[in-house]
Order: structure tokens, then sequence, then C-alpha cells
């Protein structure tokens, strides 16, 4: 498949809008699937928007990197944020936006075009569609289809680390997980229903497509910004992963993210942390988790704090109408008294 870059000045808004519906609908199975020739773990890590996964993934990247590894670290957030950390605060040209300059000067792209080193890892971005202009999964899609044409298959890494949004985990955002791409996941959240509730969704799709008959699983839970509070490392015990670390709540940390630093050094007083979650994450077996439901996960939190003692109220007709309400005839047929 190519990537087809309408004409958006010629193209109605009726149209416009049945383009993006059909595109939104297009099956992910015409994506080539080639055997790898190389012995690669491809990981993908998942977490809420914001929960800290382009943090823990760069310092990851570059501590494996010192350790001697071949590291490929890949950003499929249409955020694109996953490489700033890696950069400095640089942001490098996107696969898909590098496909579509290259594809309207009737050019080829080339790995020097879109893939980028610092520190012995070599990192890219996927990136998305403009905003109203398509659909964030199916630029994920586009972008991994440009990868197997650049011959990802043969390129020789250790580790290639994809980190993905867990909000939503379909479409192209699933792919790892649908299409045994990654041999597991690694889970980013912290102690908050809301990231609790991300990677539980996440265990639910990896549960989901296990018994189609896939293979990837959940090697474990990294807390990120962990306060001590333990909801987390409860909710990894109940659906049965490992925690690989526990970042914790700190401000040197919080500053030298803030700032573009990378921590995931020897040189670092974190080095250790992150020499360890490298340990864990290379080693970690890919298990199969039990997601529990929205009362499970409530139940790992204290009532008084999230609600979790709430009894719902069922709503009337007469509630729903308001000042419209009014009495109205019955159909009921009322009998007199047998006698």
């Amino acid at each position: 498949m190519t990537l087809d870059v309408p004409n958006l000045k010629s193209e109605s808004l009726d149209e416009h809008h049945e383009r993006l519906r059909a595109e939104a609908h297009q099956e992910i199975d015409d994506i080539p699937v080639q055997e790898a020739t190389k012995k690669t773990q491809i990981i993908a890590i998942y977490g809420k928007g914001g929960i800290g996964k382009s943090f823990t993934l760069a310092n990851l990247s570059c501590m494996m990197a010192e350790l001697g590894k071949r590291v490929l670290l890949i950003g499929c957030d249409p955020k694109s944020d996953t490489t700033s950390l890696l950069f400095g605060g640089k942001a490098c040209p996107t696969i898909i936006e590098t496909s579509t300059k290259k594809k309207l000067a009737g050019e080829e792209v080339k790995i020097g075009d879109v893939c980028f080193k610092r520190n012995g890892v070599f990192a890219m971005e996927l990136g998305g569609p403009e905003v109203g202009r398509g659909c964030g999964g199916r630029g994920i899609i586009h972008g991994f289809e440009l990868l197997e044409k650049l011959g990802f298959h043969d390129w020789d890494f250790d580790y290639v680390l994809l980190d993905f949004l867990g909000d939503v985990v379909c479409g192209g955002f699933g792919l790892p997980i649908a299409r045994d791409m990654a041999q597991k996941v690694i889970l980013v959240a912290s102690n908050d229903l809301q990231s609790l509730y991300v990677a539980n969704n996440v265990c639910s799709a990896v549960e989901y497509f296990r018994k189609l008959g896939g293979n990837v699983g959940v090697a474990g839970l990294v807390i990120n910004k962990d306060d001590g509070t333990g909801e987390a490392a409860a909710f990894a015990e109940t659906v049965g992963i490992p925690v690989l670390a526990a970042i914790p709540q700190d401000e040197d940390l919080r500053r030298k993210s803030a700032n573009y630093q990378i921590v995931g050094s020897a040189q670092s007083q974190w080095g250790d942390l992150f020499t360890e979650l490298s340990i864990n994450v290379a080693d970690a077996p890919p298990v199969r988790p039990s997601p529990v439901n929205q009362d499970g996960l409530l139940s790992l939190f204290d009532a008084s704090e999230t609600g979790g003692d709430f009894v719902l109220e069922p709503a009337t007709d007469q509630d729903m109408r308001g000042k419209f309400s009014k009495p109205k005839a019955s159909l009921e047929v009322i009998y007199d008294d047998a006698v």
C-alpha cells in the first residue's frame, strides 16, 4: 500500500469526511508480515498520555546502550514527543511528514531522513496526520508500512522499543498486540485511578488477542512518579504481573525531565535504578494477565477518595422531562372488585 496524499483544496467537505470514514475502517491485514532475519526483542510500551512513557523510554534506551546493547527507539504516539527528551528537546522529522514531502517531490525516503542517533541509541518518530485530516491509528499503520520498505526486518538491533499511547488500544494503536509484532508489552502507570485504568485496558487487549491465538504477553509494570501509596503495586499483584521498577516522585527527576536531561546513565545518581530496569525489562517473560473490572480497580483505592462506595440511582422519565413532565394517560385496564 502506498500513502495516498489527497488534494485537500479540491476536496469537498463531504468527500473529506467520506475519505476519513473509509480510512478509519480499512483493515490492518494489508501490512506485509515477514519473519525477522535477526534475533531482536521487540517491546511495546503502553501507558496513559502524560504518565511518563517518554521519560522512562528515553532513559531506559540510553542505559541499555550504555550496557552495550544496540537499541532502536520508535515513537508511535501522534504527539511525537518520544525522542524529544533523547535529543535534548529537539524535534526530529517524523516518518509521516517526511514520507508526504518526499512523495510530493517524487523522491524516496532514506534512513538518514527519519532515523537519528545519540549516545548509541537510534531513534525515529512515526508521527501522525495533521489535526482534523486523518486517523492517528492509520498514521501508525502507514509508518510501519514504510519501516517495512526501509528493511526493518533486516536491521541488526538487540532491542526495538515502541512507545504507544495506551488510552485507546484499537486499530494502529493495538498493532503490536493484535499482529504479534512485539514479543511482550511493558506498562507504565502511577498510583492514580486513570493511569491504572489504561494499564488494565491494555491487559484486557492482551487477553482478548491471546484468546484469538495471539502470543503477546505483559512482561510487567513500571511505576512512575511513585509516591509510596501502593495502588499501582496492588494492581500489578491483582492482575498477575511483576513490578519492573518504581521510579520515585522526586523533584530532581522532575526538573531534569522538564529540561530534557538524560538520567539513565552510570554517571547519574539514578544510574542504578535504570540499570535494574534495563535488566528486568530484558529478562522478564511475557505473561498472560488477568484484567479486572471497574469495581475491581476501585477496590484498590480508599472508597472515600474515589467514590467507590457510591450507589447508582436510576433516573426516571419524569426526571428527564423536567418542566415538560405531565401525567400520561394509562393504558392499564382497571376492573371492578370481583364479587
